[in-house]
């Protein structure tokens, strides 16, 4: 048996939908998988990027709480997070899924 996503401190059911949405089911697959791969796959499928919900979501597979990060530890996974954005957002199709959305057919729903 696998335990969900949001057995996982500190993510709840929204971020375990978000998580569905792009193929990672369980807990043990966003562990296998780390932060960094699964906030990209996020970003890739259109998600908005938000710097909290990245370094909450690297807080929580760390077992920390989502605002234990603090000073460099920060920075450093701002610079991770610009990165990541940088490499895998696509305003575009951003923008496209906001459209469907709009009109109840995106992925979004």
């Amino acid at each position: 048996m696998t335990d969900p996503v949001s057995s996982i401190r500190n993510l709840g059911p929204a971020y375990e939908t978000s998580l569905a949405r792009v193929g990672i089911q369980s807990a043990e697959a966003l562990r296998a998988l780390g932060a960094d791969a699964a906030y990209a796959k996020l970003l890739e499928n259109g998600d908005r990027p938000h710097f909290i919900g990245y370094y909450a979501l690297v807080m929580a597979l760390q077992g920390r709480p989502w605002n234990d990060c603090k000073g460099a530890e920060k920075v450093a996974l701002r610079v991770k997070f610009d990165a990541l954005k940088a490499n895998h957002f696509n305003k575009n199709i951003s923008a496209l899924e906001a459209d469907l959305d709009a009109i109840g057919v995106g992925l979004h729903r």
